[in-house]
């Protein structure tokens, strides 16, 4: 796994390279020692000591057998999957394709009560219609060169617009301007889709909000993340997803949100920018 831009993700790797350090330091080991022990170079043992190198299952079992602490090696292991999972590379996460990460998704939605979105680029995947979920899929397809199942993915990530209707959830979504105007499909899926964000609006379940691009700006435009009730926040840049859940970053994200929403129009504003955009398409 790449170094991972995300604090959250270094941090919980560190704090494993350190779990490892102990159980070596604690069974009277040197590193030289463990590395004989384990059958490996001594500069893996440092790599994964520093947190440079994440341990694989087999690394783990290893560690442990040479310290003498077979019985932490179900803990450790499940310790570095849940480290692994906080940044995944989309070409990782689609290796058999797009469906089974939007299922993912739609089952962490459901578990979700509010989720505060800001996107910049395109509209969340519970408000795109099928003709603009498709175009959109097939660009990452071709993009990462992965398997294409996308009338499957597109039938998942639809499937997750039911929880604005159901459920008793929230979605506070906050988009730029930009996002109507990008052409993402044709113009017939673009108009599709902002028609439909148009009748999305009066749900009960939905604020959404426009930043207009003659905003003055106290938060510049960021990549797209969406904040699960307070306890997770999912970013989402051209290779990964990031996934945070330290404190300390979570309370940045909101923070940039509340700034993001101040500086967005609502209600018939935002409308008007929305009908501008499918005026334009004319």
């Amino acid at each position: 796994m790449s170094a991972s831009p995300s604090s959250s993700a270094q941090a919980a790797r560190e704090a494993l390279a350190v779990r490892l350090q102990h159980l070596r330091k604690d069974a009277g080991l040197s590193g030289k020692d463990l590395s004989a022990r384990c059958g490996w170079h001594p500069a893996k043992t440092t790599r994964i000591q520093k947190g440079d190198a994440p341990p694989s299952d087999t690394d783990i079992r290893a560690w442990c057998s040479a310290c003498g602490a077979d019985d932490q090696v179900d803990d450790l292991i499940a310790t570095a999957r849940a480290v692994d999972s906080m940044y995944l590379e989309w070409r990782r996460l689609h290796k058999d394709g797009m469906r089974k990460v939007q299922e993912r998704r739609n089952a962490r939605h459901e578990q979700t009560r509010v989720c505060r979105v800001y996107v910049s680029n395109v509209p969340p995947g519970f408000f795109q219609t099928p003709g603009f979920a498709t175009a959109l899929m097939e660009q990452i397809t071709c993009f990462q060169g992965t398997p294409n199942d996308v009338a499957e993915a597109v039938a998942a990530r639809i499937a997750r617009s039911r929880f604005l209707y159901e459920g008793g959830h929230r979605y506070v979504v906050l988009m730029e301007e930009s996002v109507l105007r990008y052409r993402t499909a044709d113009p017939e899926a673009m108009r599709g889709q902002l028609r439909h964000l148009l009748a999305v609006m009066p749900l009960a379940s939905v604020s959404l909000g426009i930043i207009p691009f003659t905003a003055q700006r106290t938060v510049w435009p960021l990549e797209a993340f969406y904040l699960h009730d307070d306890t997770t926040a999912v970013v989402e840049t051209l290779t990964a997803e990031i996934k945070v859940t330290q404190p300390r970053e979570l309370a940045d994200y909101a923070k940039a949100f509340v700034g993001l929403q101040e500086m967005a129009v609502y209600g018939d504003t935002a409308r008007t920018l929305i009908q501008a955009a499918i005026d334009a398409l004319e």
